[in-house]
């Protein structure tokens, strides 16, 4: 029973739902990401290369028989799946910096907050005896 309970604990602190979160939310961008390369970005590359699809491209190791279907390399699939990489990166690379910028900002806006009159005073007191302690000893 206690191990029950401190798994639920553990299962239930902030940091664990925000990366439950965080995996939805980056499985469907992936597909978001997917489709824009398969459906947009890769036809067109296709056709500037001479009408390649790129999903086809694959170096045949063993020809299909009767029984067995054909033993292949996909390098085009590879190469989609490159440029989906490239693609999530660079978003979250900018989603990152933009953050990055915005909390850089909110650090400079936040002001510094001033000490208590009590503390200055303190700190005046200090500074007017080491100087009185230094002429003494001169």
């Amino acid at each position: 029973m206690k191990m029950l309970k401190e798994f639920k604990a553990f299962v239930m602190k902030g940091n664990i739902l925000d990366l439950a979160v965080a995996v939805i939310i980056g499985a469907a961008f992936k597909a978001i990401v997917t489709s824009f390369v398969n459906d947009i970005l890769m036809p067109p590359i296709g056709i500037i290369l001479g009408g390649v699809d790129f999903s086809e491209l694959a170096y045949v190791l063993k020809e299909a028989t009767e029984e067995a279907a054909a033993v292949t390399i996909s390098y085009g699939l590879f190469i989609q799946r490159v440029v989906d990489f490239l693609i999530t990166a660079f978003v979250i690379f900018m989603v990152i910096k933009t953050y990055n910028k915005y909390e850089r900002k909110k650090e400079e806006a936040t002001p510094i907050p001033t000490p208590p009159k009590q503390e200055v005073l303190l700190e005046e007191i200090r500074d007017l005896l080491k100087t009185q302690s230094g002429k003494t000893e001169q």
